[in-house]
C-alpha cells in the first residue's frame, strides 16, 4: 500500500512543479491530493473475501439442490453434525460428541449450544425435520440416506414411497430426538464412513418452524434463508452476486477471521481472470485455455477436484450394448494426452472407476494403487474391437451420439477430444449433440433419450461406494441401465461386510467387474487450476463433499 501511496503522491507533486501556486491553488492541489489518494491503489480491505465462481447458484434449500456450488453456499452459513476442519479432516460441529452402539448400528449425537441467526435454538427435532423432508421432497440426494449412502433405517423404502409417504410412514424412518439435545440415528448397516457422510449438506438440519413459515420460498432468497453457521446471506442477485456478512450467533464465531464473504457467480474464466487482475477479486478457477499465461506466477495453483468424467453408456441401445464397440471407444482414448497437452489444469488420466486420492485401506494404501490400472490406450486394439462389431452388427459403419453440456465447462472440452479421437476408427461415424446441463440430465439421461454422454460424478463422500454404487441395477442415478446380477451380489456384500479388509478386497473385485463389462468408460480425474492472491489464507478446498470450506479464511 505504501509504494501506492507514494505513486499517487508524485501524480499530484507532477501537477504542482514548476508553477507559482497562490494559496486558494494550494488549496485546490491539496484536495486533488486526497482524491487520488483515495482512489488509486489496490484493494486493501481485509475484511472481506471475494470468490470468482463460473457457475450459479441453483437455490438454498439443502433438502432439494444437487450442485456443487449452492453447497458452497449453504455451507456457508449451515453447519451439520460435523464439519471439515482448516486441515481438511472431519471434525465435531452441531454434534458435541457421539456415541456408538457395539454393532455400530446406532448412533448417538449430542448436541452443543448452538443457536439460528433468529435466536432459535438448533435442536436434534431440526435433523429429524430435515431428513425427512428431503425423502417427502424426493430431492435427488434423497438417495443418500438409504442403503447407497448413510444406511439410515427404513430410508430406502420411504424413498420409493416419496411424496406418497404418509406421516405414519415418516415416522417409521431410524431418526429420532429423545430431547432438544439428543439425536438417535438408528442405521440398517455398518456404515465406516458414516461420521464423514454427515458433513455433507444433504444431512443438515433445518428450522421447522421457519420452513413451514416460507413455503415454496424457502431458499429463494436471503430473507428465506436461515443460518446456524459462520455466514449469514444479506444479498443475492442469481446470476450475479452473493453477499455474505460474519453470522454472531454462530456458536465458533471466534474462528471466523474475514467478516464479510462475496461470491461473484457465473464469471466465465477469462472474464474471472481479468477481474483477479484488476484486483477485483481474490480468487478465481480458470480453464486450460488460460494456464499457459499463468502457470509459474506465485498466484497460480492447481488441486484435486475430486470429479471423475466419464461416458455413461446407453445398454438400451443395440449399439452400445454390444461389448466390442464399448471397447472401442475407450481404447481409442488417450487419456494422458488430454491431461497434459489439453487440459493443463492437474487433471489426472484416469485408471479405473474409482479415482485416486479418495480413500485408503485399512493398510493404509490408496484404492487405485490397489485396485491397479483397468483401461488402457492401444489405437491398434481400438479398431480391432470396431471392426468385431461392425461384423457382428452387420454393418459398414457405426454411428454414435455424443451428447455433452455446453455450460459444464471442461465437458465441451472433453468432448471434442473425444470426437477426434474416435473419428480416427474407420467405421465409427460421431454425431455430436449438445445442450445443458439441466436437459443433460434430468430431461435426455433420465429419460433415456442419449446414446454416450460425457459426464462426471463427485464423490460424496471418502470411500469407493460413492462411486461404485453407481453400477448397481437399481440406482436411480444408473440411466444407461446396466445390470449384472453378480455385480449387485458384491455390492450387497460390501453393504454388509463389517470386517474392513474383506471389504476392501471386495469393492476391488466390484470395480473389476464393471471394467471389465466397460459399465461406464472413466476418462479423467479432474484437477482445477485456479488464481488465488497472495494474502488469502485457510481457503479450504476438499476433492470429497462440499468443495469449499470459507470460515477460516484470513486475509492477511
Amino acid at each position: 500500500m505504501f509504494l501506492m501511496i507514494v505513486g499517487c503522491y508524485h501524480t499530484v507533486i507532477s501537477i504542482m512543479e514548476g508553477k507559482i501556486m497562490k494559496t486558494v491553488k494550494v488549496l485546490v492541489a491539496a484536495s486533488m491530493a486526497a482524491a487520488l489518494l483515495a482512489g488509486c491503489g489496490s484493494k486493501t480491505d481485509t475484511d472481506t473475501f471475494r470468490f470468482a465462481s463460473e457457475l450459479d447458484i441453483q437455490g438454498m434449500d439443502s433438502t432439494v439442490v444437487d450442485d456443487g456450488m449452492s453447497y458452497n453456499a449453504i455451507h456457508a452459513i449451515t453447519d451439520g453434525l460435523t464439519a471439515v476442519n482448516d486441515k481438511g479432516k472431519t471434525v465435531p460441529a452441531l454434534a458435541k460428541s457421539w456415541d456408538v452402539s457395539a454393532d455400530g448400528k446406532t448412533y448417538t449425537f449430542h448436541l452443543k449450544d448452538a443457536k439460528w441467526s433468529n435466536g432459535d435454538k438448533v435442536t436434534a427435532n431440526d435433523f429429524v425435520y430435515s431428513w425427512k423432508r428431503i425423502i417427502k421432497n424426493a430431492g435427488n440426494y434423497a438417495y443418500m440416506l438409504g442403503d447407497d449412502g448413510a444406511s439410515v433405517k427404513n430410508a430406502s423404502t420411504l424413498i420409493d414411497l416419496g411424496p406418497k409417504a404418509t406421516d405414519e410412514q415418516m415416522n417409521t424412518l431410524g431418526v429420532k430426538a429423545t430431547d432438544d439435545k439428543t439425536l438417535v440415528v438408528e442405521l440398517n448397516n455398518k456404515v465406516p464412513y458414516f461420521t464423514d457422510l454427515m458433513a455433507f449438506p444433504c444431512y443438515f438440519p433445518q428450522n421447522e418452524k421457519f420452513v413451514e413459515k416460507c413455503g415454496k420460498n424457502y431458499g429463494t432468497k436471503p430473507e428465506y434463508t436461515l443460518s446456524n453457521g459462520a455466514y449469514t446471506m444479506t444479498k443475492w442477485i442469481k446470476g450475479n452476486k452473493a453477499t455474505f456478512t460474519k453470522n454472531d450467533k454462530y456458536y465458533d464465531a471466534k474462528a471466523v477471521k474475514t467478516k464479510n464473504l462475496e461470491m461473484f457467480l457465473v464469471q466465465d474464466p477469462k472474464t474471472a481472470a481479468q477481474n483477479f487482475d484488476n484486483g477485483k477479486v481474490d480468487y478465481a478457477t480458470i480453464n486450460s485455455t488460460l494456464v499457459d499465461k499463468y502457470k509459474g506466477k506465485d498466484t497460480f495453483t492447481t488441486f484435486n477436484e475430486g470429479f471423475l468424467f466419464y461416458l455413461n453408456l446407453n445398454f438400451q441401445v443395440k449399439t452400445l450394448a454390444d461389448k466390442n464397440v464399448r471397447e472401442a471407444l475407450s481404447y481409442a482414448i488417450n487419456r494422458k494426452d488430454l491431461c497434459e497437452k489439453v487440459l493443463k489444469d492437474g487433471s489426472r488420466a484416469a485408471t479405473g472407476m474409482v479415482p485416486s486420492q479418495l480413500s485408503t485401506s485399512p493398510a493404509g494404501k490408496d484404492f487405485r494403487d490397489t485396485a491397479g490400472v483397468l483401461v488402457d490406450y492401444d489405437v491398434k486394439k481400438a479398431q480391432e474391437y470396431l471392426d468385431a462389431a461392425k461384423k457382428e452388427l452387420g454393418t459398414d459403419t457405426i454411428t454414435v451420439d455424443l451428447l455433452y453440456g455446453t455450460d459444464e465447462s471442461p465437458m465441451d472440452t472433453m468432448a471434442e477430444y473425444l470426437q477426434g479421437s474416435f473419428s480416427k476408427l474407420k467405421g465409427l461415424k460421431v454425431n455430436m449433440v449438445a445442450t445443458v446441463k439441466k436437459d443433460r440430465i434430468y430431461n435426455r439421461e433420465a429419460n433415456g433419450n442419449f446414446q454416450v454422454v460425457c459426464t462426471r460424478w463427485g464423490p460424496d463422500y471418502a470411500d469407493p461406494t460413492t462411486y461404485l454404487n453407481l453400477a448397481t441395477t437399481d440406482n436411480s442415478n444408473n440411466y444407461g441401465k446396466y445390470t449384472s446380477a453378480k455385480y449387485d451380489a458384491l455390492m450387497e456384500q460390501i453393504q454388509k461386510e463389517s470386517d474392513l479388509t474383506k471389504r476392501w478386497d471386495l469393492m476391488i473385485q466390484a470395480e473389476k467387474v464393471i471394467m471389465d463389462d466397460l459399465a461406464y468408460v472413466p476418462v479423467f480425474e479432474k484437477g482445477s487450476a485456479a488464481l488465488k492472491a497472495k494474502n488469502v489464507k485457510g481457503l479450504v478446498q476438499v476433492p470429497v463433499g462440499t468443495p469449499y470450506t470459507f470460515k477460516y479464511v484470513k486475509l492477511k
